[in-house]
């Protein structure tokens, strides 16, 4: 029996670290989380927002995401794909999906994220 999701994985290029806590930090409002010391010398960064847990692993060959994503529901969606534009982030506005409005945006890597916010009925 299949319970939930522990944690999504987006990959990175090495030495990323910085970068990816400037954008899920300080852009989309996640707090950093400390990875286990057998893991935090792979590199990477670990996040939580609420119950979602997203991990940001290093991999060698790196390729951002452009299809595959996570989709992330938010409250204040305006407000995300404001600061996303200020701080220079690609945000493409979509089309309204079944009682959600969305936006993707991509992360400092190139991967591709999804925002979507209920519409009020």
């Amino acid at each position: 029996m299949i319970l939930g999701f522990d944690h999504v994985q987006l990959a990175m290029p090495s030495g990323g670290e910085d970068r990816a806590r400037a954008f899920y930090r300080g852009i989309l409002g996640f707090d950093e989380l400390a990875k286990p010391p057998e893991l935090a010398a792979r590199g990477g960064v670990w996040f939580r927002a609420g119950s979602l847990n997203l991990h940001l692993g290093v991999e060698a060959d790196f390729r951002p995401a452009k299809k595959a994503h996570p989709a992330l529901l938010v409250a204040g969606l305006a407000d995300y794909a404001a600061r996303a534009r200020a701080a220079g982030c690609r945000v493409v506005d979509d089309d309204p999906l079944d009682g959600y409005f969305r936006i993707f945006l991509d992360d400092p890597f190139g991967n591709r994220l999804e925002l979507m916010e209920k519409r009020a009925p």
